[in-house]
């Protein structure tokens, strides 16, 4: 991956500390994660204009961000669960919060149930769970 222009790096720390501030969140204590991931969001922003979560793979990773906002950083997991699969958005333990996961997520079998720290700060999409868990 082409290392990112020093704005669009600049924008996504900013981005990234607000966001843990706003959630209740902090990065990972492995600075090296938080790093690579920081990273990949700002070089998906100079290439696609979005930060596309650098943890998954796309296809056509154009054609995704078309297609819909599920993994333009903050993904839909961590709008609607609180539950960053990069590990970006993290417990100061550094894991991901699986509280409010449901049942039979691939978040909550690996990690068990992580306790939300901060359960008055973050998912501002938490109405949509029920409607993610019901398939409409």
């Amino acid at each position: 991956m082409d290392q990112p222009s020093e704005k669009s790096l600049k924008r996504m720390w900013v981005y990234f500390e607000k966001y843990c501030e706003k959630t209740g969140t902090t990065g990972h204590p492995d600075s090296g994660i938080t790093d690579a991931v920081v990273n990949g969001l700002a070089a998906h922003v100079d290439e696609f204009g979005r930060p596309l979560c650098p943890c998954n793979f796309y296809p056509d990773k154009k054609a995704e961000i078309e297609r819909s906002r599920e993994w333009i950083c903050a993904c839909d997991e961590m709008k609607i669960y609180k539950y960053c699969h990069c590990l970006l958005f993290v417990t100061p333990e550094g894991l991901p919060i699986t509280e409010y996961l449901p049942e039979g997520h691939e978040g909550r079998e690996s990690y068990g149930l992580v306790k939300d720290p901060t359960p008055d700060k973050g998912r501002e999409a938490r109405r949509r769970a029920a409607e993610k868990e019901s398939g409409n």
